[in-house]
């Protein structure tokens, strides 16, 4: 035993160490310290960021102040319009230029973004349509802003720089810290048709009726984050790394034709002249209404207005405080509903829809009862709301994009182009409240909480997902999760034990399986954070002091693993240099269980136990069992003459020298021992050692469960600790006082392990079926609502069954 120890303790000491690596990198097959200390990595605290994960005593950040003025032309799908910064320097740095980003620029002919697009992979030689028409579209339509004037707030015209997505104004004499700057800008440019384009931004054409919807993001200049920890952010948007904005106020105006319904970031500062009596009437009573949505503008409403089209204009005024970017969208196709959220802990909020009729009846039933419980969990696991309204607009058929206030939003049913009976698949359902339950939580992450999205895409993302996964829990429990399996450890298993991936640390821009790693990965990571490794009472604690810390300031990555670490009292070094810095996945096998039982020493009872083991393990040969079978005579069977002192008694048979050596023992033991072992018989309990190895290389805790021979179970966590000394192979003792009969690793599905075959001892075979026939999708791939309107064939020899009847949803409350 010592010897085998000495051996292996050796084996571990002087075991050839592959260098250490850097921090963020593919770590495939050569990772070695996964409790190495994540100080040594991360930034250095200071004053502006401190050791704990708290804004330090000297935090800043700037402010960007905008009043714009802007029109939308319906015919030429163009925007016009002009504005004024103020420019606030908060930091200690004088300021001889400032950067704004010029977004729409990626839809220029000669973007970046656009050069650098490559085919599907290598060598792959194909040309859609959507693709040819694109190609078209540029030969027809230039996109990207045309900047007319750039002026200081006197008027004097200021030089200024466009590189791409970006642009330098120049500053005579500067800003001063503690200073401000005022710029005054005029600009122009062609709305995309999102159809054809994608994108976050554009119109969308119906052309059943020849209408349109205009959805207006990314349609300003806006100010460059300037911040400690990387100066100007002024990485060119390429198109995956989002937006990194400085928080303002917001005075804007915009014109579009007056059968327009216009809805956008903030507050509606002239409602007398743009909405009808009845409208704010029903307005005002939606305020009230906790229930239900209402309809402010009715579905009919909107069919008629649609139909109209006029030549008048009106101005919609809105102002937003303390927001770090402004949105809006504008239809005469929308269908209006709202409804009240009650926050205990804040103020009430207003929840709005805006859709056209090809949104009904999926947007009616479900667009702002999501936006309510949206606010109602995320509110739980963060603060309360800060802002007066949240709103879902739908602007496209699919995916969603998100802004201050305002998001828009994917998700429609389909209609039946004989009846014209409109019907919708379980994973439209649930792809519409997934949506806007995703897109209005990004007001805490990242419009509140202000990360930032061009450099790192999981702390958007990420952060976001994971809290649209806790409310999604809440509002069914068997709500689909990505790739699949509504438990999203088990969805991610096949991401997580791929090669073709990068670390979640990744800039937003160089990232594989954008989705898988962006979103899917954290919320995973985060999952096992909350409900195996801390336990949710410290994880919930935690990270709503995260949230409260960062509330309208801008954390990084290190704020976040250090505030959690700091508000729970948890080291997790290892844990976040494993999920977030490395490619490494879950893979603990149980590789083997021995059961034992205490020895009691005394010969005469563990002869007969060790006969008998004998006995059981070890059977008379198979040539042993032939002869007998045969009549064949052993030589001693036929001379019992030949028989000796051993022939009568077996190795097992104790002598009187066992015996004195037993009692010897006994008096032998000092109190303390004595007591022990004299329990130890009485309670004679079974006694296992069991080895894991970590295939997969990320560290993890061991959730095991034992099903005992009553058929009892119990459940045991063992911390990842256990892997500090030996990461890769481990084994541990267990005494119980009743017999196992089966161990399980993580029977419950908790840690994320990709293989869940090697989890089980004895292993188990998991039961399934072998499908002969090829069969139609099950569940939400099929539209199992219109198969259920689907007439029902007669049967042989009997009268056919009426028609089926129209599935008709229940609707928001009438407008009154």
């Amino acid at each position: 035993m010592n010897r085998f120890w000495l051996a292996a303790l050796a084996a571990v000491l002087f075991a050839a160490s592959p260098a250490m690596a850097d921090a963020n990198r593919q770590t495939k097959g050569t990772w070695d310290d996964k409790f190495r200390q994540l100080e040594v990595d991360l930034p250095t605290p200071n004053t502006y960021r401190t050791a704990s994960g708290a804004p330090g005593e000297a935090y800043w950040q700037q402010q960007a102040d905008y009043v714009i003025a802007a029109t939308l032309d319906e015919t030429a799908k163009r925007i016009t319009a002009s504005g004024t910064i103020t420019y606030r320097n908060n930091s200690p740095h004088p300021l001889n230029y400032v950067w704004l980003q010029l977004d729409q620029n990626i839809f220029a002919q000669n973007s970046a973004s656009r050069l650098t697009q490559t085919t599907a992979a290598p060598g792959t030689d194909t040309l859609g349509i959507a693709s040819l028409r694109q190609l078209q579209s540029y030969a027809q339509t230039s996109h990207g802003f045309e900047i007319q004037s750039v002026s200081d707030g006197s008027g004097r015209k200021l030089a200024y720089t466009i590189n791409d997505t970006m642009m330098r104004i120049d500053l005579p004499g500067g800003v001063q810290p503690k200073q401000s700057v005022t710029l005054k800008i005029s600009w122009a440019f062609n709305i995309v048709d999102n159809g054809l384009f994608g994108g976050r931004t554009g119109y969308e054409y119906f052309r059943e009726n020849d209408t349109y919807t205009f959805f207006q993001a990314q349609w300003f200049p806006r100010l460059v984050a300037y911040t400690d920890y990387t100066g100007w952010q002024h990485k060119q948007f390429l198109g995956n790394g989002e937006f990194t904005l400085e928080f303002g106020n917001y005075d804007v105006s915009i014109t579009v034709p007056s059968d327009h319904i216009l809805t956008a970031t903030g507050v509606l500062q002239n409602p007398n002249d743009v909405l009808t009596p009845a409208q704010r009437d029903r307005l005002a009573q939606a305020r009230k209404t906790y229930d239900k949505p209402m309809y402010i503008v009715t579905p009919d409403e909107a069919l008629a207005n649609e139909k109209e089209g006029v030549s008048t204009s009106r101005t919609w005024r809105w102002k937003a405080t303390n927001v770090r970017d402004f949105a809006w969208a504008s239809s005469r196709k929308f269908i209006w509903d709202a409804m009240a959220v009650d926050q205990p802990a804040g103020e009430d909020v207003l929840a709005q829809s805006f859709f056209p009729t090809e949104g009904d009846p999926l947007w009616s039933l479900y667009s702002t009862r999501a936006i309510a419980h949206t606010i109602d969990v995320y509110s739980e696991f963060s603060f309360p709301y800060p802002y007066p309204t949240a709103i879902s607009v739908n602007t496209w058929a699919g995916g969603g994009m998100e802004y201050p206030m305002i998001s828009f939003n994917g998700g429609r049913p389909v209609k039946d182009e004989k009846t014209g009976v409109k019907t919708y698949t379980r994973t439209a359902r649930d792809g519409l409240i997934g949506v806007v339950i995703h897109e209005v939580g990004h007001n805490y992450v990242p419009m509140i909480i202000n990360v930032d999205e061009r450099q790192w895409t999981w702390m958007d993302e990420g952060l976001n997902s994971f809290l649209d996964y806790m409310a999604k829990k809440r509002w069914d429990e068997n709500f689909p999760g990505r790739n699949g399996p509504s438990n999203i450890l088990d969805g991610m298993t096949t991401y997580m034990m791929s090669e073709d991936q990068v670390p979640i640390m990744t800039n937003s821009e160089s990232l594989k399986q954008f989705g898988n790693n962006a979103y899917g990965k954290p919320t995973a990571a985060l999952t096992v954070l909350r409900e195996t490794v801390m336990g949710r009472e410290l994880f919930d604690f935690a990270f709503k002091e995260f949230a409260r810390r960062w509330k309208f300031k801008r954390p990084t990555p290190a704020d976040f693993f250090r505030t959690m670490e700091d508000a729970s009292g948890i080291d997790l070094d290892w844990f976040w240099r494993g999920w977030f810095y490395t490619t490494d996945h879950v893979d603990i096998a149980l590789q083997d269980v021995r059961e034992y039982r205490l020895s009691t020493k005394d010969p005469d009872v563990e002869g007969e136990l060790q006969r008998q083991r004998r006995a059981d393990t070890s059977p008379p040969s198979v040539t042993v069992h032939e002869n007998r079978d045969a009549g064949i005579q052993t030589y001693m069977d036929k001379h019992p003459d030949a028989a000796d002192f051993y022939s009568a008694n077996d190795e097992f048979e104790p002598t009187n020298k066992d015996r004195n050596d037993y009692q010897s023992f006994v008096a032998g033991l000092k109190e303390p021992d004595r007591v022990a072992f004299e329990r130890a018989l009485r309670e004679n309990p079974y006694i296992y050692f069991m080895d894991f190895e970590n295939i997969g290389g990320l560290v993890s805790p061991l959730p095991l469960r034992f099903t005992f021979e009553d058929g009892s179970t119990k459940d045991i966590l063992i911390p990842a600790e256990i892997w500090r000394i030996n990461n890769q192979k481990v084994s541990k003792v267990f005494v119980e006082a009743k017999r196992v009969v089966s161990v399980d690793l993580d029977a419950r599905h908790q840690t994320a392990d990709g293989v869940m075959a090697n989890n089980s001892f004895p292993q188990q075979n998991v039961p399934n079926r072998l499908d002969l026939f090829r069969s139609g999708a099950a569940g939400g791939g099929r539209n199992q609502m219109a198969d259920a309107m689907v007439e029902l064939r007669a049967k042989a020899g009997q009268p056919a069954p009426g028609p089926a009847a129209p599935i008709a949803p229940t609707q928001p409350a009438p407008a009154q």
